[in-house]
């Protein structure tokens, strides 16, 4: 994929703040010792899931933060939106963005992308002998690549959200999904059976942007790098 950036994107680095886009949800919490340990102190409001803001500002003028979706924040980084910043490895693989670069793994927000189906016909044949499957999923790059690896073909629903309703309503035989603590899936009747792959959060950065503000951006590596290692 190439993607054409918009140049002020790209300002000189005493122009513009840079911006780091963070996820919302589990992952947002789990970033605020990080941050405070790398020196980023958000304004007022930045991990209240209530708020209806979206940017703020922090005690460095050279640095904002925007909150948007998990899976949004590659897109937001890989076009030039956004300078830096944290995502799942999943949302990297699902995307497999040319333009990014994830220089740290940050050891937050572990999970991973599972296959799952329905405890009564889990183990009832091989899936080797399949030919054919169709599949439930928010990942139809991960699933479809899993599966074709494998020899099978997959059909992917793609959807959102309520994954696990798909077998029992009889509109897929499996689901790819996001598994922490695999409570959602017991609680449908469902079971992992296949792990594709182990999920943490990365910090990502554009790579024009990097060759473009070096500086900026590798001090901010290195001060996530320092947070790590303290």
């Amino acid at each position: 994929m190439t993607i054409a950036f918009p140049d002020a994107a790209f300002a000189p680095e005493t122009e513009t703040p840079l911006i780091l886009a963070l996820p919302k949800g589990r992952i947002l919490k789990e970033c605020a010792p990080l941050m405070e340990h790398a020196g980023i102190r958000p304004g007022k409001g930045w991990n209240d899931e209530d708020s209806r803001h979206l940017r703020f500002p922090t005690d460095d003028p050279m640095l904002d933060v925007v909150r948007v979706r998990s899976f949004d924040v590659a897109t937001f980084v890989a076009f030039g939106a956004a300078h830096i910043g944290i995502c799942g490895n999943d949302v990297l693989m699902e995307f497999d963005y040319p333009e990014i670069y994830a220089p740290l793994d940050l050891g937050i927000g572990a999970c991973r992308v599972s296959v799952a189906e329905p405890r009564a016909t889990a183990g009832s044949d091989d899936p080797r002998e399949w030919s054919r499957v169709r599949v439930a999923s928010k990942y139809p790059n991960i699933a479809r690549r899993h599966f074709a690896s494998r020899g099978v073909q997959a059909e992917i629903v793609h959807l959102n959200g309520a994954m696990e309703l798909a077998p029992a309503l009889g509109l897929t035989r499996l689901i790819v999904d996001l598994v922490a603590t695999g409570s959602t899936l017991k609680a449908n009747g469902l079971v992992e059976t296949e792990v594709i792959a182990t999920v943490t959060s990365r910090l990502i950065v554009n790579r024009t942007a990097l060759k473009t503000r070096p500086e900026a951006i590798g001090a901010w590596i290195a001060k996530f790098r320092a947070a790590l290692a303290a």
